[in-house]
């Protein structure tokens, strides 16, 4: 039997960063059993885990932070949140006389970002034509999707809205984004 296409109309595509996760190095010992009897805003237990959490109100995010220096700051939506995030660390070890001399280097780790791909979805029929997908109604609502040639993972749901984790940019995120629906127009544009 032949395959017939037809046309998928796409709505109004979005995509938004919602988490990026960067690592840095602030080339000093921290004393975090110090820290964390000091300020309020941290967390420390040592025996179950080795690094503090630092609670950062304004950009809201919160820090990883090891005694060696190294950290890891989660929450901002925007680099310039990252930014402010890795100042305000270095506001509070400056409470406790730990002065950082260096401007810290910023390695993005991961980009989480959500939106919508403008189109409803049948996952069951993407989860049999979609390579590189796992789909489980029973145990989860989404469809899970590694994009080819990218690092972008996708969450897909019937009613088009989506989650993409694994970029390293708002702009990969954005042509992952592009490189999906161009995908997913395909798949479903065909009819055995």
């Amino acid at each position: 039997m032949a395959k017939i296409k037809k046309e998928v109309k796409i709505h109004k595509k979005e995509i938004a960063v919602v988490n990026i996760v960067i690592s840095s190095a602030l080339e000093k010992d921290i004393p975090l059993e110090k820290m964390a009897a000091t300020l309020s805003n941290t967390e420390y237990n040592p025996e179950q885990f080795p690094g503090l959490v630092l609670r950062i109100k304004e950009p809201k995010t919160s820090a990883l932070i090891f005694s060696s220096g190294k950290i890891v700051l989660t929450g901002a939506r925007t680099m310039e949140d990252v930014q402010k995030g890795i100042e305000a660390i270095i506001k509070q070890l400056k409470k406790l006389n730990i002065n950082v001399t260096i401007k810290p280097e910023i390695t993005v780790q991961n980009i989480v970002a959500s939106g919508n791909v403008g189109m409803d979805l049948n996952l069951n029929v993407l989860g049999i034509k979609l390579p590189n997908t796992e789909y489980e109604p029973e145990q989860f609502p989404g469809l899970v999707h590694k994009l080819k040639g990218t690092n972008a993972t996708f969450l897909l749901f019937s009613n088009g809205k989506i989650v993409c984790t694994g970029t390293k940019s708002e702009q990969q995120a954005r042509d992952a984004l592009d490189k999906l629906i161009e995908t997913l127009k395909k798949v479903m544009a065909e009819k055995s």
